[in-house]
């Protein structure tokens, strides 16, 4: 998507009822990590595809796995960044690599459908996700998805307040 906080509503609806599970915060975030491709060919003007291998499960998984382990080693951040939100926040380098990969793969999963130069199953040239919705769909739909996002995250605070 143009605009990755679109990912957020879906990241955060997943994540959060899935929270001691998977990291909250590696997850979201690994769907920003993605759009740094598309970003880099922007600024700089390359002759890239602006949504290239990043944009497959094999590089989004390959670029997760970095961003878990570079996320893991910068935990102490994230731990700040979640008790600024009310949450305690602890994690493993498992739990941030698999969290970061499965993160990465949602951004794929979302966008595969709306875009054409996005090819999903690389090394293969298919993309056979494309056209499944709209384009106007998709961003409505991840529009929506930031009110269960933000009542998943309100319960989660609610709940760790109780306890």
């Amino acid at each position: 998507m143009p605009f990755t906080p679109f990912h957020f509503g879906p990241s955060a609806a997943i994540a959060f009822p899935l929270r001691g599970k998977i990291d909250i915060p590696i997850f979201i975030l690994a769907n920003v990590a993605i759009d740094i491709e598309p970003l880099t060919v922007m600024i700089l003007n390359l002759s890239y595809p602006l949504h290239g291998y990043a944009h497959s499960f094999l590089g989004g998984g390959l670029v997760g796995a970095l961003w878990g382990i570079v996320a893991f080693k910068c935990k102490g951040i994230l731990r700040g960044v979640m008790q600024f939100f009310g949450l305690k926040y602890q994690t493993t380098i498992a739990t941030a690599v698999i969290s970061a990969i499965l993160g990465a793969f949602s951004h794929v999963l979302l966008d595969a459908p709306i875009y054409t130069d996005i090819k999903p199953f690389y090394p293969l040239i298919i993309n056979p996700l494309y056209g499944l919705v709209s384009e106007k769909t998709m961003y409505l739909f991840c529009s929506a998805l930031f009110i269960p996002a933000l009542l998943f995250y309100i319960k989660a605070r609610n709940k760790q307040n109780q306890e």
